[in-house]
């Protein structure tokens, strides 16, 4: 995939809102030269939800030639979305790249080098690599360090997205990884102004990973 398409990945963080609300949300993280690519992330809800909201979600990621990526499901995924993000313990990698051609999008997580290098083999587009910031959104999540993150990038051909606790006060600390781009929650999405967030993180992510393309 086109590794600038993996610039600033944002995940939503739907939490109370409505679907029409979601997609507001969404809109807003992309119009203004924000994101570019958004991943559904749902957790506790039917497919039945979330297929509906998929829908909804890329109607709006359509309208902007952005992909939409669903988290773990990759039943949705198939059918409403232009990837899906798998992790350690989700579906392999291996398997819905078996169903699925080449165009359709699969991330996967990895936080180690013989992790990212299985990823690669077994089919997939991108990976994602974190914590490397402690994450307010998983606050559990294991951290990589940039020495860690710097070795994965370079054991692999295909593109790596940083994630965990990024904002725009440390994003610059990511410069010559040899990442892609950087993936985010709060940081767009718990902001009062996603749109300007999004726009803000967007240019720093542009200088910050210019090396990674």
């Amino acid at each position: 995939m086109d590794k600038k398409q993996l610039r600033l990945y944002a995940i939503t963080d739907r939490k109370s809102a409505s679907v029409s609300d979601l997609c507001g949300m969404v809109e807003q993280a992309i119009a203004d030269n924000g994101a570019t690519i958004i991943q559904l992330r749902e957790k506790n809800v039917t497919d039945e939800f979330l297929a509906k909201e998929a829908k909804e979600v890329k109607k709006v990621c359509s309208r902007y030639g952005v992909p939409l990526i669903i988290n773990d499901n990759a039943e949705v995924a198939l059918r409403y979305a232009d990837g899906v993000h798998l992790g350690q313990g989700d579906t392999p990698v291996s398997e819905v790249r078996k169903r699925v051609g080449g165009d359709f999008i699969i991330g996967a997580t990895a936080k180690t080098v013989q992790q990212a290098i299985a990823a690669e083999r077994a089919g997939a587009s991108y990976l994602g690599s974190g914590a490397v910031f402690p994450s307010p959104t998983k606050k559990d999540a294991i951290r990589i360090t940039y020495e860690g993150l710097c070795e994965i990038c370079s054991a692999v051909n295909i593109p790596v997205v940083a994630i965990g606790g990024i904002t725009a006060e440390n994003i610059n600390k990511l410069a010559g990884c040899g990442a892609a781009g950087a993936a985010v929650v709060s940081a767009v999405f718990g902001q009062k102004d996603i749109a300007e967030a999004a726009k803000s993180l967007r240019k720093l992510a542009e200088s910050c990973f210019k090396e990674g393309v």
